[in-house]
This record gives structure tokens, C-alpha cells and sequence, in this order.
């Protein structure tokens, strides 16, 4: 059997070198006459370990990494190619702790398949869910979603099948099927994942979800900053297309439904729906007052479905095995997985599917690792710049929409940013307010004005200026900005803000100012 070396394509590899390991490992196969196929896969998430090259043996798939172009020689002097030991090996894949205890169903394909390779899509069971759901009539696809228990994946957790049934009885001469893919959010990386390494399962969501709301084109919104997923799925849809899984034709049915790529320029704020919507139109990114709602009066005024990849991308998998396989995993109102993303300062980042219902104490320590610097973890960040801090005696609050709701927090995206106990919480806390003043749309004073003010607020705290009035006019400047803002950005950026003030009052006061220095010491 012809060894298969698998090299991931996805960013993350390749900021590390992983295109000069391909070359490099072309050129000794090369040198050496030997015959091996090389396949650039995506990848499977332990970013620490990155880049990771697998080999299929007759064992199985056995994983080395990290891997630079230096080790390449030593790797074929040992036989890597048969799956032997090596100093970078690390086993067979899928035995390593970190993809074991995942339930891996929206990443199930990710870092095994070749992206764009339909026959290895349908060979792992892609396209199942799009078959049956050609079968069926459109109210009993939105049944089987919203029997599932999914919810948006992106931010509020709102049910998909409400969203997708009220889009389905709108009336309108066009329906649209928008994929909300301008991932934002700080240590979120899961939607760049599924576009560079698993692209077809996103294409196939988003067909079901035309089919279910009769809804014939769809868009995918992302931002400039992703070069290699814009490529990736731009391929995927012309491949798409030449298979016929899209098209006048899909599978070969009586409907129809078509997609392109749309990007955007990098606003924070289009990753709001109704700004997205603007922007997608060719208008300037700004917030919509609601109602109505996009799914009355959406794109170009026309119903609309707007959705994140993470849950049109966990349809087909809903379709294929049905609600109750789905529904079966989770705890409480959140049920089926989450692909939670580890970031900051942890030793072992990456991407980590798995239940609702898993603790921050697992995540963080067992999963993690804990901090990389080998520090004590002083605080988490879930959910982006607009998310809560939580201090460590709030790690046992399970993963669970409700759960982080009754806490002041919110799940969000579902990204983990790590601090060790060197954070400075007050600088955080004008961080957020600083982010939002930059990223504001402008439309509504709360935001565009509050978000100015809470970081001079902050700045008086730090110069020792009446430290309990400007305490109170900050929760009183948090206040104004939740219950005022037209939209999340403004409306959510008190959580950080207020988290830090509550949990980490010790961190603000005043700070020494620091003075200039003599022009003799300067020079």
C-alpha cells in the first residue's frame, strides 16, 4: 500500500512553517525515489503540536509534530513512512488524549479529509443529510432542526428552527440563506477551521437550510483577514457545482440552490447581523433598528436566514442521523456539542469539541493544561472582547447558555482566552471600551459616546480621581450602554467592564504616573 502523508493546509499550520515541511518532505521523497501521496489536509486542532503531519500506515494514521523542515531528514532516516519511533512521535492519532475525550460531530471530517475532495466527503458520510432532506417537505426539515434542540452558534443561542420556520411561511419573491461567517471574536478560530478543512459540510448545511425555507441563493459573509478560507471555499463551491450538489439541479432533485463567497473589509460590527446584511448589499456597515426582523425583511428587503458556519455546518449531521441522536448530547436548553476554542495564555490551545455540560475547570486544567507561562491562571475571557471575565472560583459553572446567563457571562462563539495572574483587569476592562469606541458603527449615542467616556472613566480611576464616584458613574455608564445600544457590540461591552470591576475590584486604583526622564538618562 502507497504510504499517504497528510500536511495541513489551514492557517494555523501554515503560520508555522507547514508549506515548507510539504516542500521539504516533496523534495526528499524526490531525492530519495521514493513513492508517497501527499495530502494537504486540515487541521485537527492541537495548535500546539502544529505543524502535524500524519502518516497512514497499515496501523492506522500515527501523527508526528511539530514538525519544522530540519526534522524532515531524520524523519525518513527513521521510517517514518512505515510509522516508525521517532522523537516527534506521538502515536496513532486518534489515541492522543486531546482528540479522545472529544465528541468531534460538526468537526468529524476536519483534519481527516482531503477539503476538496468530494469522493473523501461522501466517503465519511457527507452529503447523507442533504439526500434525505430532498425526500422530505420543507416544514419537516425545520421539524427534525428544531426537534434537534440546535441553537445559533455564534452569539445568542437562539433556536435555528424558529428562525429557519419563520423564514420558510414569510411571503417574498426571493429567499435568502446568508452564512454569517466574519468570525471576530478574540480566540475564536473554529469557523476558519470548518472553511479551510471541511468546506463541503458548510455547502451542504447551507443547501438543506435552501430546501427547508425555499430559499434558492445563499451568500457567505467572512472578513479579508482569511485569505486561505476565502480560496478554499470559493474552490469548494465551483467543485460543488461540477457535481451537481449545487446548482438549478441539487443531487439531481427539482430544486434549486446556488451560493457565492461575499467579503468584507474587517468591521468588528458586520459580525451583527443587520450590519453584515448592509454590507453584503454594498452599504455602509451599520446596525438596523429592529424590527423587522431579517427573517421578514432581511437581504435586499427579502426574507432571510442568517446563521453562523457552526450551525449551518451542524445541520447535515441532524439530517443525516436525526433529531434525537443529536439532542441526546448535552445538558439542559443547550444540547447537541460545541466546538469550544482554547486560546491565550494555555499550554495546550486548540480547538475542542464536546458536549454541552463540561466545566471551566476541566477545559482550562485537565484539557488545557493550564496557563503556558506555568503561572497561576487568574482569569478566563468566553465569548470574545465582549465577554465576561471569570475569576477561578467561577470554573465549575458548567458550559450551558442558561448556566453562563445567570453568571453575567455569555457562551457566545464559545472562545476561551487564558490570563495568568500577571493580568491587570482595570487595563482589560478600558481595553473593552477602547475596542468598542474603535469598532463602533456610530449610529446610536449609548455606544458611539459611552464607549468614549468608560475609557476616560477608567483613566481617572487610574490617576486616583474620587475613586468611589467614578466607580458608580462607570456601573451607571454600563447600565446606560446595555439597555441603550441599538445592538450586541455597545449593548454587551459593560460585561467585561462590570466582570472585571466585580470580581477583581483590587485591580483598580490608582496606578503611579509615569514621569519623564531626565534628558542625561536618555541619552
Amino acid at each position: 500500500m502507497k504510504p499517504v502523508i497528510f500536511i495541513p493546509c489551514d492557517a494555523a499550520a501554515l503560520a508555522v512553517g507547514a508549506d515548507r515541511v510539504a516542500s521539504a518532505i516533496a523534495e526528499m521523497l524526490a531525492a530519495r525515489g521514493l513513492d508517497a501521496e501527499i495530502v494537504r489536509n486540515g487541521s485537527r486542532g492541537l495548535h500546539w503540536l502544529e505543524p502535524m503531519i500524519e502518516v497512514r500506515t497499515g496501523h492506522g494514521r500515527v501523527a508526528y509534530g511539530p514538525v519544522k523542515p530540519s526534522d524532515v531528514e531524520s524523519l525518513f532516516d527513521a521510517g517514518f513512512l512505515d510509522g516508525a519511533e521517532h522523537p516527534l512521535f506521538l502515536g496513532e492519532t486518534r489515541e492522543l488524549p486531546f482528540l479522545k475525550r472529544q465528541t468531534r460531530l460538526t468537526f468529524a471530517r476536519c483534519g481527516v479529509t482531503d477539503p476538496l475532495s468530494v469522493a473523501d466527503y461522501r466517503h465519511y458520510k457527507g452529503l447523507r443529510g442533504l439526500e434525505n432532506a430532498i425526500a422530505m417537505q420543507g416544514a419537516d426539515i425545520v421539524r427534525v432542526v428544531t426537534d434537534s434542540g440546535l441553537r445559533g452558534r455564534g452569539g445568542a443561542g437562539f433556536p435555528t428552527g424558529i428562525k429557519w420556520d419563520t423564514v420558510r411561511k414569510a411571503e417574498g419573491p426571493q429567499k435568502y440563506i446568508v452564512c454569517n461567517a466574519d468570525e471576530g471574536d478574540s480566540g475564536t478560530f473554529a469557523d476558519r477551521m470548518i472553511m479551510e478543512g471541511d468546506p463541503f459540510v458548510l455547502i451542504e448545511g447551507m443547501a438543506i437550510a435552501g430546501l427547508a425555507t425555499g430559499a434558492t441563493r445563499g451568500y457567505i459573509y467572512t472578513r479579508s483577514e482569511y485569505p486561505h478560507a476565502i480560496q478554499t471555499m470559493r474552490k469548494a463551491i465551483e467543485i460543488a457545482r461540477r457535481e451537481g450538489i449545487l446548482g438549478p439541479s441539487v443531487l439531481g432533485s427539482e430544486h434549486a440552490f446556488d451560493m457565492e463567497m461575499r467579503v468584507g473589509a474587517g468591521a468588528y460590527v458586520c459580525g451583527e447581523e443587520t450590519s453584515m446584511l448592509n454590507s453584503l448589499e454594498g452599504k455602509r456597515g451599520v446596525v438596523r433598528a429592529k424590527p423587522p426582523l431579517p427573517a421578514l425583511e432581511g437581504l435586499f428587503g427579502c426574507p432571510t436566514v442568517v446563521n453562523n458556519v457552526l450551525s449551518l455546518a451542524s445541520v447535515p449531521l441532524i439530517l443525516d442521523r436525526g433529531a434525537e441522536y443529536y439532542r441526546d448530547f448535552g445538558i439542559g436548553k443547550s444540547r447537541g456539542t460545541m466546538p469550544i476554542q482554547l486560546a491565550g495564555n494555555i499550554k495546550h490551545g486548540g480547538l475542542f469539541e464536546t458536549a454541552f455540560g463540561i466545566t471551566l475547570n476541566e477545559l482550562i486544567y485537565d484539557i488545557g493544561g493550564g496557563t503556558a507561562s506555568g503561572r497561576p491562571v487568574k482569569a478566563v475571557q468566553v465569548g470574545g472582547p465582549l465577554g465576561a471575565y471569570f475569576p477561578t472560583s467561577h470554573f465549575d459553572i458548567p458550559f450551558d447558555y442558561e448556566a453562563f446567563t445567570a453568571n453575567n457571562g455569555l457562551i457566545g462563539h464559545a472562545g476561551i482566552v487564558v490570563f495568568d495572574d500577571t493580568a491587570d483587569m482595570m487595563k482589560q476592562a478600558r481595553f473593552a471600551f477602547e475596542f468598542c469606541a474603535v469598532e463602533s458603527c456610530g449610529k446610536c449615542t449609548p455606544c458611539r459616546i459611552g464607549a468614549v467616556r468608560g475609557a476616560e472613566v477608567i483613566d481617572k480611576i487610574a490617576a486616583g480621581a474620587g475613586l468611589a464616584e467614578q466607580k458608580t458613574l462607570l456601573d451607571d455608564l454600563c447600565n446606560t450602554m446595555r439597555l441603550g445600544s441599538l445592538c450586541a457590540l455597545g449593548g454587551f461591552t459593560p460585561y467585561p467592564v462590570s466582570s472585571a470591576l466585580t470580581h477583581f475590584p483590587e485591580d483598580f486604583g490608582p496606578r503611579p504616573q509615569s514621569r519623564p526622564q531626565p534628558a542625561e538618562a536618555a541619552e
